[in-house]
């Protein structure tokens, strides 16, 4: 179990930011029953002990969205301090997937254009959980 510098467990996440050809991205909104519930991110979430981060983020995905991954790179890792946890999140861009996404824990889900990613403090998507906004803005520069 790692720690990091002032001594908290890290918790290592996988998240995907599934990538459609037409360059929109998929975010989804925390389910009620888990912290920040009603904040919009990538879907996602821990790497188990054993997995591999693909491993991980294939069965997040089936489990919350209903998508099983075809191609996925690594990205970005960035690490967030919240109240709750020190998180270090492994950022996959998912380019290919089979399945219909589905918000399978009862979760809204939004495509954003890159415009939109532009405009996020203004849309009706908030409140976005803290650690999705430098994920949003490296996005920025790629799409």
């Amino acid at each position: 179990m790692a720690l990091n510098a002032s001594g908290r467990t890290v918790t290592e996440v996988a998240v995907g930011v599934l990538l459609r050809k037409n360059q929109t991205i998929l975010l989804a909104q925390r389910p009620e029953g888990k912290p920040y519930a009603g904040y919009w991110e990538f879907p996602g979430g821990k790497i188990e002990a054993g997995e591999t981060l693909f491993e991980a983020l294939e069965r997040e995905l089936i489990e919350e969205i209903n998508v099983r991954i075809l191609d996925a790179k690594e990205f970005l890792t960035i690490e967030h301090d919240y109240p709750h946890a020190y998180v270090r999140l492994h950022i996959c861009l998912v380019n290919s997937w089979e399945g219909e996404v589905k918000g399978l824990e009862d979760q809204a889900t939004a495509w954003l254009s890159v415009d939109e990613i532009s405009m996020i403090e203004d849309s009706n998507l908030q409140p976005i959980l803290p650690a999705t906004l430098p994920i949003l803005e490296k996005l920025k520069n790629i799409l």
